[in-house]
């Protein structure tokens, strides 16, 4: 007897169906053994797939938009699949991306499949589980993958497309308040969110960089290390990613710093060098000097505005959890976090200096 699928509840679909589809979109699939629903994917359910190909085990990713009515613009598997053919193709390390299906007979939404990338995922930024001489070698790979990312030539990779090349963060804050102020009827008002669509504009840098690819979400639980040595192996959930300023992307790996370990994780309040980590402006250098930049201006104001996008995308989530249409089981405790991570942002626009 096969060992039984496991799904979420409400998160299942026809897996004969798909492997009936899987047999002729890709060359020498053989069988799909067993479909299992990884924990994360708040916003895209994803799900590991254990097949045969040409007879031999191969383990791929499905990744698909959720069921239910969807924010116009939100869940773009679509771009997902783009940008990772598209980096792929580049020696970036992303996974291969197989195929992308708009077909919704097949698992009940669009959806693309890649190769499952077998390494490590940390989920905690302080690398408990590392010894003390392995963990700088791995910040400082996540963050020279960063700026490897922000050096890609756009056009090169047939990226220039991709999104609106000026105007970035001023775009993100109007999407983001928009988005907010749609939902306080069902996830209530945020007073420091709502101090921050007022102070965020007014404020915003006179000039920023070149605009870059951005990935939106680069965090250390969004990559895949090697299981013996600090490379990374692949950078995962592209949904954000767009044309942008590469500050504020960098800003958003970077918040980890000023951030507690709560709905997101954080080192606020850890020893970093007893941890044996970079301190923040070891790591600024490290960054800057992969990007070949002299530094970050204005580095305060783009972590404000990333907490306060985190702290929007949180709120939108609660919205969905109200609505019954959350998909992580992780939805409780993004909810919670709203008012602490919104209060956080405002605190970074009062640092000194």
């Amino acid at each position: 007897m096969s060992e039984p699928h496991h799904f979420r509840p409400g998160l299942g679909f026809d897996v004969a169906a798909l492997e009936r589809y899987l047999r002729t979109a890709i060359a020498g699939f053989n069988v799909l053994n067993h479909v299992t629903q990884f924990p994360g994917g708040q916003s895209n359910p994803t799900y590991r797939l254990d097949a045969e190909v040409s007879g031999v085990p191969k383990a791929f990713v499905l990744r698909r938009k959720p069921p239910g009515t969807l924010v116009p613009s939100a869940h773009a598997i679509e771009r997902e699949h783009r940008v990772m053919h598209a980096l792929h193709a580049v020696g970036f390390p992303v996974a291969r991306t197989w195929l992308l299906c708009d077909d919704h007979t097949i698992v009940g939404t669009a959806f693309y499949v890649m190769d499952c990338l077998e390494g490590r995922i940390l989920w905690d930024p302080s690398l408990p589980e590392l010894d003390a001489d392995e963990r700088r070698p791995v910040f400082s790979a996540m963050v020279e993958t960063l700026a490897d990312l922000h050096l890609i030539d756009i056009d090169r990779v047939g990226l220039a497309d991709y999104g609106k090349a000026e105007g970035y963060v001023a775009r993100q804050i109007a999407r983001w308040s928009k988005l907010y102020l749609a939902d306080v009827d069902v996830a209530g008002r945020v007073p420091a969110m709502e101090r921050l669509i007022e102070w965020l504009p007014a404020h915003a840098p006179a000039n920023e960089p070149a605009p870059t690819l951005v990935h939106g979400d680069f965090r250390i639980d969004n990559m895949v290390f090697a299981a013996d040595r600090p490379r990374v192996l692949g950078v995962l959930d592209w949904e954000l990613s767009t044309i942008g300023n590469p500050d504020a992307d960098f800003a958003y790996n970077f918040m980890m710093y000023r951030a507690p370990s709560a709905a997101i994780p954080g080192l606020l309040g850890v020893d970093l060098s007893a941890q044996h980590l970079p301190s923040e402006q070891e790591y600024i250098a490290i960054y800057c000097r992969r990007r070949r930049i002299d530094g970050i201006q204005d580095l305060d104001y783009y972590v404000a505005f990333c907490m306060f996008r985190l702290a929007a995308i949180f709120h939108g989530i609660r919205g969905r959890l109200v609505r019954g249409t959350a998909v992580s089981p992780k939805a409780k405790e993004y909810a919670a976090g709203v008012e602490d991570l919104a209060d956080l942002a405002w605190r970074q626009v009062g640092r000194p200096g």
